[in-house]
């Protein structure tokens, strides 16, 4: 059991706070980086000495040893287990690696609005050279990583953003209405979709670009084949379900992310109908699930690696001197890739 009363281990955060600079001005002076003035550089090393710090140096076995750990990349999550996160890990950890940092994944357990203080203050303490959030961030929490010099990404944002704090993410807009798209150019004109949460920027850009498709193909929209889900299987089940037992029912489904779309399948096996051969289904981000569904999934293909490795370069980028950290929102293109799951509607 721990002694209650044994001094708490110095931080960073705590070097930087009372020198008055931020965290990734003392990482710079723990690693003999010179760019930092002298007068800054003797006050953080004054401090480190008075208050007993002790850096956490992390052995890499198979690295040259001359080869300088560069620190710590948060990711942060509300939800770790999904697909999509799966990804955006993949791409962080390749990129922080070939770096030499090393990435950490934060799930935010505060609940589904945004990451909370309890996150802000583990990176705050690890000294985190900079954090990639996949998940909704609030204003202050925001403003917090900017008073503790901590650079921030957010990647496909799912919540409002500031401005200031900058946004890798897809293209969702053009997507949704290359998804619809291909399902009006196959013969539907009963075309359903199911969306994310709306709170969240992505969903109402890939619903956007699903209505635009419809009005540009001159069909109506109709508020009966809107569905709202949560990115989640069972919740496109219960959705599905709905609209395949509609009177007029639809003969495709748009579902904003792929773990949706194979809901819309296990939905329409319960009520005896083929894919495509009743319904067709297209999703969105096409995770490696996707390609291994019977019949493959169509879906439009995210390009969430590329997205997560450019923004732990540009963390790094930032951290070195090398380039500031980009401002505003980057997109990158979409691209759809047709699998066994579209087809003509049934005569």
């Amino acid at each position: 059991m721990p002694d209650a009363s044994a001094p708490r281990q110095v931080t960073v955060a705590d070097i930087a706070e009372e020198a008055g600079v931020s965290i990734a001005t003392v990482s710079k002076v723990l690693n003999d980086r010179v760019d930092v003035s002298p007068v800054t550089r003797e006050r953080v090393k004054a401090l480190i000495i008075e208050r007993g710090y002790v850096k956490n140096v992390r052995s890499h076995p198979h690295k040259n040893t001359r080869e300088e750990h560069v620190g710590l990349i948060d990711i942060v999550f509300n939800d770790a287990a999904s697909p999509w996160a799966a990804e955006v890990i993949r791409g962080v950890e390749a990129t922080a690696r070939a770096g030499q940092a090393s990435a950490v994944i934060s799930v935010d357990d505060g609940g589904p609005s945004a990451p909370g203080a309890r996150w802000v203050d583990a990176i705050a303490a690890r000294g985190s050279i900079g954090a990639i959030v996949g998940a909704p961030l609030s204003e202050a929490d925001q403003q917090r990583l900017t008073r503790l010099g901590v650079p921030a990404i957010m990647v496909d944002p799912m919540g409002d953003f500031n401005s200031a704090v900058p946004s890798f993410g897809p293209d969702n807009w053009s997507g949704g209405l290359s998804a619809t798209n291909h399902l009006i150019e196959l013969g539907h004109r009963r075309i359903a979709t199911i969306t994310g949460p709306m709170r969240f920027l992505c969903s109402q850009a890939r619903l956007a670009g699903y209505g635009a498709a419809l009005e540009r193909a001159g069909l109506a929209s109709d508020p009966a084949l809107v569905e709202q889900g949560d990115f989640h299987r069972q919740t496109a089940v219960e959705a599905a379900m709905k609209l395949l037992q509609l009177d007029d029912r639809p003969t495709a489904i748009f579902a904003a992310n792929d773990e949706q779309a194979l809901g819309v399948y296990e939905a329409a096996q319960r009520l005896g109908l083929s894919v495509p051969g009743d319904v067709s289904v297209v999703g969105f981000d096409d995770v490696p699930m996707s390609q291994w569904a019977l019949p493959g999934l169509t879906t439009v293909r995210a390009p969430i690696q590329s997205l997560a490795e450019l923004a732990t370069t540009a963390i790094l980028n930032a951290h070195s001197g090398t380039a500031p950290l980009p401002v505003g929102r980057m997109e990158l293109p979409t691209t759809l890739v047709v699998r066994g799951s579209t087809a003509a509607p049934a005569a």
